[in-house]
């Protein structure tokens, strides 16, 4: 799916659009360093994309899946205007990977190795991507449960009327009664879902109304791969039983091409049955297990920020809505109806002289529309503006912006303090007095 995905931001134009033509990108606070390449930026692409058909096949996976969460990362790192849930979830994924035997079965690796004793792994590896998918869901049915999602079903209140056109299900849509279905059925379906899959008498039909929900959420809205990342995603609850029986049609398959797979496989099976039993009926791990205890330490790191991150906007106050601090890396997914406008004035500090900014000059009106409802775009902005226009000549040079955002449909309010200068602000984990309180 990773590859598929790199395939249409490539056939798509994005690359170009999002990364080589824009004067300016936004960054990640502490990763400015990392930016677009110019061209070479589509080597990147390439190289995330070979990396991910080779962990899929599990050719040299040790070195592969660390390729593939670098090359992926810093294609997420290199503007924020493009943040998404599903990348940083990717990303996540993509790097507890690179602890885990992932290619310890069925494998190229394990092929041209003909090891036999690839078949259990300790019970963790599973658990842990178990684990990472669950957090997803129930962060996410966490989330939903506020005033506006179950009193207002906003923002589906906004939303679904205007996918009226659709067949069949467009005139429901406009229904308000439909918009607190979804929006009550979605925080339920969030929070079950994972017990459901875990509990192996409701496992199957719990895997039907992930895909239901997920193909009915693609039609909905224009989410891209997420759906389909989830769906697929869900299948590591199912028992080795289930992946067997999987495995065991694609092999046939692909025995009739590479008739050495079959032969293998029995060879393996020969020589160890023990080894190659079920992974769920025993917690024993491979005997091949290393001595090192360090991938377990850095996996229960790593899951204890999963766990703390998202609960981090409780140390700010304010609206998290409003202010967005602690918003993102939390499983926040399409809470909230934001739109702003955010005019710039460059006054000269020497003559006293203003301005105002033409944002179009600048940045995309992609960028544009991300900016003008973020404070820490809000500032990065005001900063990269001070640095052009000092370099044009201006002495002293102080910003200040005029924004208003409109927030799940209110009507628009003051958003920044237009008297702040917005070069003397450093954006900072530290709580951003200068936005403006929401009332």
């Amino acid at each position: 799916m990773m590859l598929i995905s790199t395939l249409r931001f490539w056939a798509n134009g994005w690359i170009e659009q999002l990364y080589l033509q824009p004067k300016f990108h936004f960054s990640y606070y502490g990763f400015q360093w990392v930016k677009p390449l110019g061209d070479w930026t589509y080597l990147l692409f390439i190289i995330c994309g070979v990396s991910a058909i080779m962990v899929s096949l599990g050719w040299k996976y040790r070195i592969v899946i660390v390729l593939f969460f670098l090359s992926f990362t810093y294609i997420e790192l290199m503007d924020k205007t493009t943040y998404l849930n599903h990348y940083y979830f990717i990303s996540s994924l993509s790097f507890l990977l690179c602890f885990l035997p992932a290619g310890q079965y069925f494998s190229l690796d394990n092929l041209t190795k003909k090891r036999a004793d690839s078949g259990l792994v300790p019970k963790w590896t599973l658990w842990s991507i178990m684990l990472m998918v669950a957090i997803v869901y129930f962060y996410a049915g966490l989330a939903k449960l506020h005033a506006d999602w179950l009193l207002e079903a906003i923002p589906l209140k906004i939303w679904l009327p205007g996918r009226y056109d659709l067949p069949i299900i467009g005139s429901l849509l406009e229904q308000e009664w439909v918009a607190y279905l979804f929006s009550w059925g979605g925080a339920i379906y969030d929070l079950c879902i994972p017990f459901a899959l875990l509990y192996k008498p409701t496992r199957k039909v719990a895997f039907f109304f992930v895909v239901i929900f997920h193909i009915l959420t693609r039609v909905l809205f224009p989410i891209g791969m997420f759906p389909f990342i989830m769906i697929i995603s869900a299948l590591i609850f199912f028992d080795a039983s289930f992946h067997e029986r999987a495995l065991s049609y694609i092999r046939s398959i692909l025995s009739r091409l590479w008739p050495n797979i079959k032969s293998v496989q029995v060879i393996n099976q020969a020589d160890n049955q023990e080894e190659l039993a079920p992974a769920e009926q025993s917690n024993t791990p491979s005997r091949r297990k290393s001595n090192s205890r360090l991938p377990l330490v850095i996996v229960s790191c790593f899951f204890i920020v999963q766990l703390l991150l998202p609960f981090r906007h409780v140390l700010y106050p304010g609206k998290l809505f409003w202010t967005e601090e602690g918003f993102r890396f939390s499983w926040r997914v399409m809470l909230m109806e934001k739109a702003g406008s955010a005019q710039f004035k460059v006054v000269d500090g020497v003559t006293g002289n203003s301005f105002m900014v033409n944002n179009g000059d600048f940045i995309s009106s992609f960028q544009e529309k991300q900016m003008s409802t973020q404070p820490d775009f809000i500032v990065e902005y005001a900063h990269y503006l001070r640095d052009h226009f000092e370099s044009q000549g201006h002495q002293q040079v102080a910003i200040y912006v005029d924004s208003y955002v409109a927030l799940n449909g209110q009507r628009s309010k003051p958003y920044i303090d237009p008297k702040v200068d917005l070069t003397k602000v450093e954006d900072s984990f530290a709580h951003k007095d200068w936005i403006l309180p929401f009332d």
